[in-house]
């Protein structure tokens, strides 16, 4: 409202302009356009963080992007042997194991967890010294522990036989 000098109160007319007016509702429209979650972060501690035998191909993909975010990491590599192993891929669990020694031992010792350094010993020893798959003493035909033959079972000793 203006008053005039007369004292006459008048309505103002606004005239708006359809631009401005598509302006504003546009801004209302992006304003309120959803924004997608932000991703997680990949963590060493993925490949191992849930394991379902019925969804391994998806626990495997998953610690693949675990190894590409952290190549010079012998840990991811260690835990995919886990998972290439129960997927009977014990060619490509070897390639890994031998991988994650070699970036082990060019470590300082104190840089290195010694359980893992332990756990890529151990599993490095259950693969052949060539490419190939994992020599445990079922895969070379030796009996298992614990079968006639094989060693003692848990808790007899050699003694116990």
């Amino acid at each position: 409202m203006i008053t005039l000098p007369n004292g006459v109160l008048q309505r103002r007319q606004v005239q708006r302009s359809p631009v401005l007016v598509a302006l504003f509702l546009a801004s209302l429209l992006t304003a309120c356009a959803e924004e997608p979650l932000p991703q997680r972060r990949i963590n060493r501690s993925d490949c191992l963080r849930t394991i379902d035998m019925g969804r391994l191909p998806e626990a495997l993909r998953r610690c693949d992007a675990v190894v590409a975010t952290f190549p010079k990491d012998p840990g991811p590599l260690n835990d995919r042997f886990l998972l290439l192993t129960l997927a009977d891929k014990d060619g490509a669990a070897c390639q890994d194991i031998r991988k994650a020694a070699a970036l082990a031992r060019a470590l300082p010792q104190r840089k290195l967890d010694s359980q893992l350094r332990q756990d890529l010993a151990l599993r490095l020893a259950d693969c052949p010294a060539t490419p190939g798959g994992l020599t445990s003493p079922q895969a070379t035909g030796a009996p298992k522990p614990g079968t006639p033959g094989g060693a003692a079972t848990p808790g007899q000793g050699a003694a116990g036989r």
